[in-house]
């Protein structure tokens, strides 16, 4: 064994005897690419990004618009249903929890669903998105985000398998009913716990 893989197996032991390293899952140094659909081309002067349904007042914002809204930093862990978890890695952008207080919730809000470019769709329920690590995002390890990890934006859920971080986001739909999305139509477990091995959840309609 090379000493390459032999520290990434050491670092690989530890993280599991941490409890951060889900069942079923490998460390990985890289950050793996994996998207259904092309990478669509990002112009800051068209690009836009809404929220609507139980919402009090339903809003938009321009590029420049989001940009001049407060941002935080987290270091968290990802897992990919794909098997691979990444760990320690640095997002910079809009707290979830903070970015709701600017347009208000109705009592009836109880799912979010994100709506991304080329009709993308995945569904959370509100209160993991609440969770203190659930970030509207567009920077990586102090940098932007590359095209094809998501930039302009995409929604960060650490606590779930990496599809619920949903790359290109353009708008969040506040449901009251939960709306199965694109990976969960098409057989995927629709909570995405890692450390429930919620992988799969009934047999794929593709």
């Amino acid at each position: 064994m090379s000493d390459d893989a032999l520290l990434r197996r050491k670092e690989e032991q530890r993280m599991k005897a941490a409890g951060r390293l889900p069942p079923g899952q490998s460390l990985t140094l890289k950050f793996p690419v994996l998207s259904y659909g092309p990478t669509p081309a990002f112009n800051p002067a068209a690009w836009d990004f809404r929220v609507f349904g139980e919402v009090k007042q339903e809003m938009g914002w321009t590029w420049e618009q989001f940009l001049a809204l407060p941002t935080v930093q987290i270091t968290c862990d990802l897992h990919c249903v794909t098997r691979w978890s990444k760990f320690d890695s640095l997002w910079e952008g809009v707290l979830f929890s903070d970015f709701i207080n600017l347009f208000g919730l109705t009592d009836k809000a109880k799912f979010v669903i994100a709506h991304c470019d080329y009709g993308y769709t995945t569904n959370t329920p509100l209160e993991v998105m609440m969770d203190d690590d659930v970030l509207l995002t567009y920077k990586h390890d102090g940098k932007w985000l590359e095209p094809d990890h998501g930039f302009p934006l995409r929604t960060l859920v650490p606590k779930r398998y990496l599809w619920k971080s949903a790359k290109w986001v353009r708008a969040l739909e506040f449901s009251a009913t939960d709306k199965p999305g694109f990976w969960e139509q098409g057989g995927y477990h629709n909570e995405a716990d890692p450390f429930k091995e919620e992988r799969y959840g009934r047999r794929s309609l593709f």
